[in-house]
């Protein structure tokens, strides 16, 4: 049996000392938010026009094989003209918006097939690596961590003449930071009307980071 005074030495006798792992992974995954907007008179005309567009637009994903695609909005809303204090109805506008996933070397292929098939909205990009990938970097940023921890550890006990003992507690923390978004400034049609060369879509690279405290005994 340790006895309590003993044991509370023991305690005291410790360091805590926080390591930081870092690794950078390239981004092969883009994830794509675009929708078609149409104005009318009537509610029912653009309705159906947005419904007959967003079909095309929907058919065409789906034989690309795309992942993960999920209606994200579908709105009717009126349009009023305000003059003079008084309001008149002019029209209606309806949109329905869609994301998917795709490889990042075919986004910019799969934007400009959208649009000649009905799209009329680009909202934005984001960009991820594959759950692969990360889970491999952080792992790895894992190991990092923990070995600058132990070495911050060493550095300090040994400029007071001390040498580590053991481990006594552990507390970890991984994270991956997710990508701000890409958005495009401008309707998809004007965007491809001004260009017959594809739309350019270059990923980056995401950051999984991990931290590691160890309270080490001396």
């Amino acid at each position: 049996m340790v006895s309590p005074a003993l044991a509370q030495e023991q305690l005291t006798r410790t360091v805590t000392v926080t390591g930081r792992g870092i690794e950078n992974i390239p981004t092969t995954i883009s994830q794509v938010r675009l929708g078609v907007e149409v104005q009318g008179r009537t509610a029912e005309e653009v309705q159906q026009e947005a419904a007959q567009r967003t079909n095309a637009v929907v058919e065409l994903l789906r034989s690309r094989n795309v992942d993960k695609l999920t209606t994200t909005g579908i709105y009717l809303s009126p349009q009023y003209n305000f003059e003079n204090g008084t309001q008149e109805l002019v029209g209606y506008t309806a949109s329905n918006t869609v994301s998917f996933e795709i490889s990042t070397e075919q986004a910019g292929d799969i934007l400009d097939a959208s649009v000649n098939a009905g799209a009329t909205r680009i909202d934005g990009i984001s960009f991820t690596a594959e759950e692969e990938a990360i889970a491999t970097a952080q792992n790895q940023a894992l190991r990092e961590a923990t070995q600058e921890a132990q070495e911050q550890a060493d550095v300090v006990l040994g400029a007071l003449g001390l040498t580590r003992d053991e481990v006594v507690n552990i507390q970890v923390n991984g994270a991956v930071p997710p990508m701000p978004p890409i958005p495009y400034g401008r309707a998809a049609s004007e965007a491809v009307a001004l260009s017959d060369a594809p739309t350019p879509v270059v990923g980056g690279e995401q950051q999984v980071e991990a931290s590691v405290t160890l309270q080490i005994s001396y």
